[in-house]
């Protein structure tokens, strides 16, 4: 599990956030656990944990205190994307969370291997977790998957103890078949029609001629 620091400091709520974020500062908040603590942080402390695709923990260090958390929520500026906010939530082992992993790939599909496409349309998948059970990636074989076939939520190796909260059923990825492909398999049909139709009609003409000669 990738475990990211954060430096931080609580602060005073009556300071306007606009005047913490004009100093470079970042306000945070804490909640979860015995207290909510509202705290300033940095960009530099804080990018590793908001920019990535990965699932990763945050150590936050409070004026010397300790706090394993995750990152719930994060407000960014409409025009400047700038981060205006974050949301932490304080984990423990033995109190269950609701978080989003990402899923990752075992394996090599046939079907790619045949020319078709692997499009992932789930990305992360919410399972209810204690945090003693918290992975940082969970995994799908697709080995045996063919072109057109789909891998879906319900095969994805989960983990000890996790609740999965979506839909069991839902795609995570499929194999599509490409237009090219598609299109030399209906020529390829096309002529095995064409041939056994020519096939017959030779069959029913030798025939014909076969009974002419008899009579």
């Amino acid at each position: 599990m990738e475990i990211v620091a954060i430096n931080a400091e609580t602060r005073d709520t009556k300071i306007k956030a606009s005047v913490l974020r004009s100093e470079g500062k970042i306000p945070a908040v804490l909640y979860g656990g015995n207290e909510i603590i509202h705290f300033n942080t940095n960009w530099n402390d804080v990018r590793d944990v908001i920019y990535t695709p990965n699932f990763r923990l945050a150590e936050l260090d409070i004026d010397g205190k300790q706090y394993r958390a995750i990152v719930k929520d994060v407000q960014f500026h409409p025009v400047t994307e700038e981060i205006e906010h974050i949301d932490f939530l304080e984990i423990n082992n033995g109190k269950k969370v609701n978080v989003e992993i990402p899923v990752r790939f075992k394996g090599t599909s046939p079907g790619v291997k045949n020319g078709g496409r692997l499009v992932q349309s789930v990305r992360k998948v919410k399972v209810k977790v204690d945090p003693v059970n918290l992975v940082d990636e969970l995994f799908i074989d697709i080995s045996e998957l063919k072109l057109g076939e789909a891998v879906r939520v319900r095969d994805i190796n989960f983990g000890e103890g996790m609740t999965v909260m979506v839909n069991q059923s839902i795609p995570v990825a499929v194999v599509e078949t490409p237009r090219a492909l598609k299109s030399a398999a209906a020529k390829a049909e096309a002529g095995a029609e064409a041939g056994a139709e020519a096939g017959a009609g030779d069959d029913k003409e030798e025939g014909g001629e076969e009974k002419a000669a008899e009579e």
